[in-house]
Order: C-alpha cells, then sequence, then structure tokens
C-alpha cells in the first residue's frame, strides 16, 4: 500500500495528512503529537477517526497543518484523517459518518462592516 494523502480544512487551518502503514506514530509539523497539541482535548480530536475504525496503531501519520488557530488545526487534522481512513477501507464511512467527521464545517469568520465597530456590534450612540 502507497501513502495515502488527504486535505481537511477548519475555518482558515489547512491539514494535509500522509498517511502509511506503521505503528502508529503521529507526526505534526515535525514534531510529536503531544508537542504540538498539548492538551487532551485536541489530542482527542485528532485520534477520534483513528479510534473509531480501530486504526490507531496500524498507520504512521505525517502531517503539515498551517493558518488558523489550535482548535482549528486540531479539527483540519481530524476531517484530513477522516477522509483517508474512507479511502483505506470504504467500511470506513458508515462509522464516520454518523459522528459527523466527514463533514467541512463550513463557518467562517464574518467580515467587519464600515461604519460599525465589528461585524455586529455597533458604536456606541450618545444623544447629547
Amino acid at each position: 500500500m502507497e501513502v495515502i494523502h488527504k486535505i481537511g480544512r477548519r475555518k482558515t487551518a489547512v491539514a494535509r495528512v500522509y498517511l502509511a502503514p506503521g505503528s502508529g506514530n503521529i507526526t505534526i509539523n515535525k514534531r510529536d503529537l503531544k508537542d504540538y497539541f498539548t492538551t487532551g482535548t485536541l489530542q482527542y480530536k485528532v485520534h477520534q477517526p483513528l479510534v473509531m475504525t480501530e486504526n490507531d496503531k496500524n498507520f504512521d501519520v505525517k502531517v503539515n497543518v498551517y493558518g488558523g488557530g489550535i482548535t482549528g488545526q486540531a479539527e483540519a487534522v481530524r476531517l484530513a484523517l477522516s477522509r483517508a481512513m474512507c479511502e483505506v477501507d470504504a467500511e470506513n464511512r458508515g462509522i464516520l459518518k454518523p459522528e459527523g467527521l466527514l463533514t467541512r464545517d463550513p463557518r467562517m469568520v464574518e467580515r467587519k462592516k464600515f461604519g460599525q465597530k465589528k461585524a455586529r456590534k455597533k458604536f456606541q450612540f450618545s444623544k447629547r
């Protein structure tokens, strides 16, 4: 089996995942998973598609991720891994789809409008 390459996105974060047969090592931007995503919640998000499909010890994962914040990056990696798991075995789609792991979250930051403080917030109105 050759290397599987998939892309995942979330907000402005983009993750490129390279999946190869191995022993379960996850490297993100040439750093270990626990060094890059330090909180347990983010590590859980990254591991989720591998654990649900019972492939957490079968593949070595190499990830390049950029843009956004750490949560957006973790969710981008999760989407890319979910897509890769579907390519490994088509039956994995039935496991991941009901959990919503194959859906690209379309929410983006709303732009700031002129004449306003932020996207929705207005300047304070004073009547003197």
